[in-house]
């Protein structure tokens, strides 16, 4: 893991003299218009009704990747049943996460959307969705709250530099716009090194920003001809390290995806980096299941059907064309009865279901739901109300911070959860400076 700090640097978009100026009141600016920056300002406004608050995104248009996110149809946190331990489900960020949450956990998500007038259902695999399976409908309900609540709106205003002036923060944008504002919460979403680079003058430890949630790229591997191929759950993990994951795997005509691959790359994002996306994997395509239990499995089907074609008989939990597959990585001929197997043959294929090694040659991004690990480091904010501990009245919310999950909703959770906590922070400290 890198941690640098940003120095100060030369932008000449700032620095226009045909800049707007503006001498603001105990404002309030939200830089970033995602999930957690729109939910922080919808909070923010609930809280202090009288509040200046104004969110800037660079984009053209609010909470586009809430619009894109679970394939349209927006899966806004998880039931969080199945999560032993936080760090299962937050590779970076666990500990800050468990604290936050108990101010605004996944209960608190789901009744606030639901009082908002979003039904909402849990799938088998505990991801929450909205019951329209539309994700337009959660961008609808925040964009209608914010405009209810006249939280102003700035698109195409792209944060360039950020000035702490004592008093206030003076706000650069790549527009040649420059304002001030009294409190600042950033929510810029995954950065890039380049993109940190507008909190150049605020000189904070940055933790040096990877790819997270990628699949795996196998190039000129024949499995790939099983394009479209899915095993409901398997064991995946990286060799020679710890690192290791389970769920549904699918095969692409890239390579391996699904989200037993993308949790393992959210484990490893900066292992992988690091390694310049080369290394090896394991797949377990047996699932749970260890060797002794799958040669266990293999040997009662070759007692129970001797004179059968290996090809013709098989667990029911692989299709035929991947079966026939992994019979010749292992080099057993498709029409050998399972009566000539042997013992040697049946190892040889457990060894194969079991701990089936690919080389991984680069990543692929998945879908448009790019996700980064690194960012602003915790260190540099309050773990009770993500305030900046060098610059007073300035926060951090969402995956600008080195916070980020795996699938499943939980990404989209960290967003509300963190949005909603400073901007509880920030409400406080606007009602102590306007007293």
């Amino acid at each position: 893991m890198s941690v640098t700090t940003i120095a100060s640097f030369h932008c000449t978009s700032v620095h226009q003299p045909h800049f707007t100026y503006h001498m603001p009141n105990k404002n309030i600016a939200i830089i970033g218009g995602g999930a957690a920056g729109c939910f922080a300002a919808i909070h923010i406004k609930t809280l202090c009704p009288t509040a200046d608050v104004t969110v800037y995104e660079g984009g053209s248009r609010l909470l586009a990747k809430v619009a894109i996110t679970g394939g349209g149809r927006c899966n806004l946190t998880n039931s969080f049943n199945e999560v032993k331990s936080m760090e299962t489900a937050y590779p970076r960020g666990a500990r800050l996460m468990k604290r936050l949450m108990r101010q605004f956990d996944h209960h608190a998500t789901c009744q606030w959307f639901e009082q908002a007038g979003v039904p909402l259902v849990t799938q088998d695999d505990q991801c929450v969705f909205p019951a329209s399976q539309d994700a337009m409908q959660i961008v609808h309900t925040l964009q209608q709250r914010m405009a209810k609540l006249q939280v102003k709106v700035k698109t195409g205003h792209r944060l360039s530099d950020i000035e702490d002036m004592g008093e206030n923060y003076l706000l650069h944008f790549d527009n040649a716009h420059t304002t001030e504002a009294t409190l600042v919460l950033v929510t810029t979403g995954g950065c890039s090194s380049k993109s940190l680079q507008m909190l150049a003058h605020l000189h904070l430890d940055i933790v040096t920003p990877v790819a997270s949630l990628f699949s795996f790229c196998l190039p000129q591997h024949p499995i790939r001809n099983l394009m479209g191929t899915v095993v409901n759950e398997v064991g995946a993990s990286i060799t020679g390290t710890k690192m290791r994951a389970s769920g549904p795997l699918l095969i692409t005509h890239w390579g391996l995806s699904g989200p037993a691959i993308l949790k393992l790359s959210a484990y490893g994002a900066q292992y992988l980096h690091e390694h310049n996306y080369q290394a090896d994997i394991a797949i377990n395509w047996c699932g749970g299941r260890n060797a002794e239990e799958v040669a266990a499995e293999l040997h009662k089907m070759a007692v129970d059907n001797p004179q059968k074609q290996l090809q013709n008989i098989y667990p029911t939990y692989f299709t035929n064309a991947l079966w026939v597959h992994l019979l010749d990585e292992c080099k057993l001929r498709r029409d050998m009865r399972w009566a000539e197997m042997g013992r040697k043959g049946l190892n040889r294929l457990t060894e194969t279901l079991t701990n089936h090694h690919f080389h991984i040659n680069g990543k692929n991004r998945f879908k448009d739901e790019f996700v980064t690990c690194g960012g602003v480091a915790l260190s540099n904010v309050k773990a009770n109300t993500l305030e900046c501990v060098k610059h007073p009245r300035l926060f951090f919310a969402g995956e600008v911070l080195d916070v980020d999950a795996i699938t499943g909703g939980f990404n989209l959770q960290a967003a509300w959860t963190m949005g909603y906590v400073a901007a509880k922070s920030m409400g406080e400290e606007y009602e102590k400076l306007t007293r």
